[in-house]
């Protein structure tokens, strides 16, 4: 497999773009006069005038002729035109050349270089004429071109003497020989070298370029090109390491240079010393920075030392991830591009600290940030508007500044001195990693806690940000903060980044950072209000005196005691440390461990031969370190088979590199290159892609990027602001509006109120109508947010109750007070000495009535509360709100009867929707009509007034608990999979992350994780591919693998919550998959057109594969070895090798009664049980003799069935079927030895489409997509 790539196709470079040689021209030195001129005036006269400096040599890959690969016959690929690939001036060329500096056009630039202005930031104080030699020196440039790509330089500068032997300017003095030699032995040109990459690698580079100035130094002048050339021809054969713990590392003698890669995809390269501003900078200093830089301020750095303004800013971009600066970057200016500080639009520019005053005074608006001596000044003297970041925020972000250990000498204080040179720098490189992921952690705290509370105010159907919402919930100092920061571009890009569901490292550590109440909270589909438990730690908040909301604290704030508020400083004044406690202790990380794997030695000359043995080098290492990794080492092997891809690219074997592409499905999908492979793909030629069609792993993989078409593009990513309607609304419209609000999402409720508001009207709504109710709704939540009990009150109620809902000041025959109501109860909050008083639980309550009573002439309208447990009446004269208590309490009460009956809370969480719905629409309309269109929202009370559906005994005594994997979804999805997975304390897990859990598959491959041992929501709707799921096993106790309708396999790591291999080799959809335990362990699958693979799950190869005839192929199951296969129109008994046993044929043996298999259970008592399709029995066949008429179970009333599963000595079958006369899901628990139906469930109020055992003490069930929920039954 060793054919050319085509010559369209554009290979990914290695790590070098360009390298380039820069100096003065020569005509800056002429003669002798003009370099007695420059030593004279730099001997002290006066200041000498600059050099101009220019490229002298320029090389970029490839460095392989087109002529060396055809003379040694090589594969190897070559550009659509033959170029050179490096070039010299001439010195014969005349003094005005029309290209100044730029190459011939058969040398072709990379995009983003822009060779007119190199020479100046190469050079970016000039070029100066030395009498003595000057230390080399190393800068940093970054390079963007107009697209907003960026690619980085490093620079290192160095001198060389100028003498009449040889010189640099092809070999052939520029003076006379008459000139003394002594007179130029003084004399020193300074010269640089420029390394140009895509990669951010700055200190590997600058590495790399150390080594390369040892040898200039030596080397004759007439002899650097060759060097530098040989040194960019090693650069561009080392290719770039794909993200993960994979680091390369070469020889470049004397030094061994590491090439680090990116942690993961969503993260930045970090090549860099992550602690420099924090050596440059006091904490308060960084924090004023990061606002600058969140606020998109126009910003200049200022160093007298060229390298640290690149370094420092470039450090401050990686504290803002995942947030990303979009704006123009050009973190080095020389003299001559002063200009560019007087550009409107926000910047972040850097220029050396002898123009800070010039700046200063010329540009108006900027913030001028002093590197040497860390000062934050602004332009002019002028107060920029900058405000604070949050308070707690930046308290905590300076506590774990100052606990960080940011000096290299202290950690080395207790070993010996090492006697090796990359023995040191391994070690300070282990240490510097560690103290970059410190820092990494504490900046992205510090955007955490800012920012966590953003997800609370986004509507993710129809991206939409509500800004004035989430601005109401800040504290009130830092409102300017936040108005401002709403408004940028990073915010903006922050947003569509959320409602994307990007799993970048601010989303993983909300995830990490989730509570036991945001958990609960996830599965709530009613508004939220402060619990009692919230109101409690409020009281006890000093800060809660001064701010009533403050922003979210971050974790371990309770160990921070703050006696007072300290007063708010203007954004550039000093903020005091000793304000802020030092209680707090610096995060504790520990860096993912990474692996290095080195590039074997590049041999020269460079012609094709040593590049194809260099190649060949390569693929042998990386094949050899694959074998020796262990079977669990997917991420590492996938780093193998990613590099060892892109050598066999580079090498010109495009199905080889292919094979190994592809096999980047099985081991991490995530670094999976898809636009690459489209394009190698593309560029393949007739025979080439067919003998790729010949090989089964390729044809998936051209049929994945060709022949199906690719994904439609998004109509419109951008994210809406929340705006009030400006014109009437239909129902639709109506319902997308208030889902946009946030203040409901269920489509149902969102009808019922749309009939409220237009009672007696035309059904449409009118702007202002929906303008008052948003105005009552929010004014609603604002007075429940300012709720405060006394303790005394507070002691009575559990932690996690709300009050929704306080009447005005009533009369009541237990005194004067406010009712107060919550999810569980209704209670007096009694006037003068604040007091409690329980009038019931919703759960006590027998009778709920609105009438009157007399007093005086007056007939003053009353609420009546009767208990269950008690004899004593309640009575509230509550005037005109009796009307609305009365449907809200009665609401209350039907909801709760109904959770109890059904064992679901959720109907609790929809009646207080109702209620709270219901005060909003008397609000808004506030006229005589207004109790009645509310009480168009009374659906529960309707429903057991209207309809009222008793829950057979049967069913209310097996029936534990109901859950709804939809919560906060606009409408119910089926549940099409259900698999319980046991808790395991594995090393690699939390404890708390090692609790049992329930996995559903819902509708276009979302899965939802529930903690089975408190039935809250573990990990919200994460997407496995887009089409139907049928079918989840747990292999090893760590993985999850998912049967999918698109073919494909996916395999989710039960510790990481991650989807980061696929299996595909099926052509058809996946049905069944069924987990033989053993060592090594298997899992076998199932596709309908009747194939069958064994896997091994260690190595995920497929061990053995067979075909069935016929197709139709819908479940498997393992019975003393043999697979029994259900085909539709029989059951099939294969051996693992697919050696037919015996078969049971549907026109042979029960023709009569059956139709088609649906599904199939084996028992260890030898007995065969079937379900078939349009019958509403359950056959039993005898393993003994399948050509036996079967017994028959009949299933009264069912209509349907659709799922069967077996726990301890039962049969558990879920389908459709009759109750009360209406259609319902049902499940038949059917006793395995007597043969007969013990129990009869009324689940759910759509078919049961799911079922699956907890460790034979309970069944999940789990329904269609009318109702969406999952039921969990007791075993016995």
């Amino acid at each position: 497999m060793a054919e050319a790539a085509p010559q369209h196709l554009a290979l990914p470079s290695g790590l070098l773009e360009l390298c380039a040689l820069l100096g003065p021209s020569r005509d800056s030195l002429r003669g002798p006069d003009q370099v007695r001129e420059q030593m004279s005036l730099k001997n002290g006269v006066s200041r000498p005038s600059a050099l101009d400096p220019e490229v002298l040599s320029i090389f970029v890959p490839p460095f392989v002729t087109k002529e060396d690969s055809q003379m040694a016959g090589a594969p190897c690929v070559t550009p659509s035109k033959a170029r050179r690939r490096s070039f010299r001036k001439k010195r014969d060329k005349p003094k005005a050349e029309p290209w100044k500096g730029l190459p011939p056009e058969d040398v072709s630039v990379p995009n983003g270089v822009d060779l007119l202005a190199l020479p100046q930031l190469c050079f970016p104080g000039g070029v100066y004429v030395a009498s003595e030699p000057r230390e080399d020196c190393v800068h940093f440039l970054v390079l963007t071109d107009v697209c907003g790509n960026r690619t980085y330089g490093v620079v290192a500068q160095y001198y060389r003497p100028l003498h009449d032997e040889s010189c640099f300017y092809n070999g052939k003095a520029h003076w006379e020989p008459s000139w003394p030699t002594a007179g130029a032995a003084g004399c020193f040109v300074p010269f640089a070298v420029c390394v140009v990459s895509k990669l951010p690698y700055y200190n590997a580079l600058k590495d790399c370029l150390s080594c390369l100035l040892t040898h200039l130094k030596l080397c004759k002048d007439f002899e650097v090109d060759n060097h530098i050339k040989d040194f960019a021809a090693k650069l561009s054969l080392i290719p770039s390491p794909p993200p993960g713990p994979l680091h390369l590392i070469f020889n470049m003698k004397p030094l061994q240079i590491v090439f680090p890669s990116r942690a993961d995809p969503e993260s930045p390269l970090i090549d860099l010393d992550l602690h420099l501003p924090l050596l440059c900078f006091r904490p308060e200093k960084v924090l004023q920075i990061l606002t600058c830089l969140l606020t998109e301020q126009r910003i200049v750095f200022f160093s007298s030392n060229w390298a640290l303004l690149p370094l420092v800013a470039e450090c401050f971009l990686a504290y803002l991830h995942p947030l990303q600066w979009q704006h123009t970057f050009v973190p080095v200016l020389s003299h001559q591009m002063l200009d560019f500080v007087m550009a409107p639009t926000s910047f972040l520019m850097g220029c050396h600290l002898d123009h800070f005053e010039e700046v200063s005074k010329e540009a108006d608006g900027l913030i001028l940030i002093n590197i040497d001596n860390g000062s934050v000044t602004c332009s002019n003297d002028e107060d920029v508007d900058v405000p604070d970041i949050p308070l707690l925020a930046a308290q905590t972000f300076i506590q774990r500044v100052q606990s960080l250990q940011l000096h290299h000498e202290l950690d080395l204080a207790h070993l010996g001195t090492s006697t090796d040179l990359n023995e040191g720098r391994t070690r300070r490189r282990a240490w510097q990693q560690r103290l970059n992921c410190q820092v990494q952690q504490v900046a992205l705290h510090l955007l955490f806690s800012i920012f966590r509370e953003v997800k609370n105010h986004l509507n993710y159907e129809h991206r939409v940000f509500n800004s004035e919402e989430f601005l109401k919930t800040r504290a009130p100092g830092d409102q300017q903060f936040y108005r401002q920061v709403l408004d940028t571009y990073m915010f903006h890009s922050f947003l569509k980044a959320r409602l994307s569901g990007r799993m970048d490292a601010f989303a993983q550590m909300d995830l990490h950072m989730q509570s036991e109440e945001d958990r609960f909270n996830g599965m709530l589909a009613s508004p939220r209000r402060p619990t009692i438990e919230k109101m409690a730690s409020r009281k006890s908040s000093p800060l809660h005196v001064a701010h009533r909301r403050m922003v979210v604290s971050m974790p371990n704030l309770q160990d921070i005691t703050i006696p007072e508020l300290p007063a708010r400083n203007s954004s550039l004044r000093k903020v005091d440390a000793s304000e802020c406690s030092s209680g707090s202790t610096v995060l504790s990380v520990t860096p993912k461990p990474t692996y290095t794997f080195k590039i074997p030695e590049i041999h020269f000359p460079l012609v094709s031969q040593c590049v194809q043995a260099y190649y060949s080098d390569c693929v042998a290492l990386l094949s050899k370190a694959m074998s020796l990794l262990a079977p669990d080492s997917s991420v590492l092997l996938a780093r193998y088979f990613y590099l060892r891809g892109a050598v066999h690219l580079m090498h010109g074997q495009l199905l080889d590199a292919l094979l190994d592409f592809q096999s980047l499905y099985k081991t991490d999908i995530r670094i999976f290159p898809a636009d690459l492979v489209r394009r190698m793909v593309g560029s393949l030629s007739g025979p080439q892609r067919a003998q790729a069609e010949r090989v089964p792993e390729l044809r998936r993989l051209i049929s994945e990027v060709v022949d199906k078409p690719g994904e439609a593009p998004k109509p419109d990513d951008r994210v809406k602001n929340f705006e009030l309607p400006r014109k009437h609304m239909q129902l639709d419209d109506f319902v997308k509006r208030v889902q946009e609000s946030g203040i409901v999402k269920d489509t149902s409720i969102i009808h019922r109120l749309f009939e409220a508001l237009t009672v007696g009207h035309q059904k449409q709504i009118d702007p202002e109508t929906f303008k008052d109710f948003y105005n009552c709704w929010k004014e609603a939540e604002a007075e429940a947010q300012e709720v405060s009990l006394p303790l005394s009150v507070m002691e009575h109620l559990d932690k996690n109750e709300c009050v929704y809902k306080l009447s005005s000041s009533v009369k009541t025959n237990h005194g004067v007070g406010k009712i107060a109501m919550t999810q569980k109860r209704l209670f007096l909050l009694t006037e003068g000495r604040p007091g409690y008083v329980e009038i019931s639980t919703f759960r006590n309550i027998e009778e709920v009535r609105s009438t009157t009573v007399a007093f005086l002439l007056l007939r003053i309208p009353t609420l009546k509360i009767k208990m269950a447990s008690k004899k004593e009446v309640f009575e509230a004269n509550l005037k005109t709100e009796c009307d609305l208590w009365h449907l809200m309490v009665k609401e209350m009460w039907a909801g709760k009867k109904l959770a109890d009956d059904h064992k679901d809370p959720q109907y609790v969480q929809q009646a207080l929707t109702h209620v709270l719905l219901m005060d909003a629409v008397v609000g808004t309309l506030q006229s005589s009509s207004a109790v009645y269109a509310a009480s168009k929202l009374s659906y529960f009370d309707k429903m057991k007034s209207e309809m009222p559906l008793t829950v057979p005994k049967t069913t209310s005594e097996t029936l534990k608990h109901r859950i709804n994997p939809s919560a906060g979804e606009t409408f119910p999805h089926a549940v099409d999979v259900l698999l319980y997975t046991p808790g395991h304390l594995d090393p690699a897990e939390k404890v708390e992350d090692a609790h049992p859990k329930l996995w559903c598959a819902l509708n276009e491959g979302k899965v939802t994780v529930f903690d089975a041992s408190s039935w809250t929501i573990y990990q919200h709707c994460f997407k496995v591919g887009t089409s139907k799921l049928n079918c989840m096993v747990m292999a090893e106790q760590n993985q999850v693998w998912v049967g999918s309708e698109d073919s494909v396999i996916y395999i989710i790591n039960i510790h990481s919550m991650s989807c980061n291999k696929q299996l595909t080799d099926h052509r058809s959809s996946v049905t069944d998959l069924v987990v033989q335990n053993g060592t090594p362990s298997k899992v076998y699958s199932c596709s309908r057109d009747g194939t069958i693979l064994a896997w091994n799950v260690s190595t995920l190869r497929v061990t053995s594969r067979f075909q069935l005839p016929g197709g139709r192929l819908s479940s498997i199951s393992l019975h003393d070895g043999c697979l029994w296969c259900c085909t539709g129109n029989s059951i099939v008994v294969v051996t693992s090798n697919g050696l037919l046993c015996q078969e049971l044929k549907i026109s042979e043996n029960v023709g009569d009664i059956c139709t088609s298999f649906l599904s199939l259970q084996l028992l260890p008592e030898e007995q065969l049980w079937a379900a078939c399709a349009g019958f509403n029995s359950i056959y039993v066949w005898s393993l003994k003799d399948l050509t036996q008429r079967p017994q028959a179970v009949h299933l009264q009333d069912c209509s349907e069935v659709s799922c069967m599963i077996t726990v301890k000595q039962q049969i558990w079958v879920g389908g459709t079927g009759l109750s009360q006369g209406k259609s319902k899901g049902k499940i038949y628990v059917i006793d395995a030895e007597r043969k007969t139906v013990e129990k009869e469930l009324v689940a759910h109020m759509d078919t049961v489409k799911a079922l699956c055992s907890a460790e034979d003490r309970y069944v999940l069930s789990g329904s269609g997509g009318g109702e969406g929920k999952i039921a969990i039954w007791k075993v016995e």
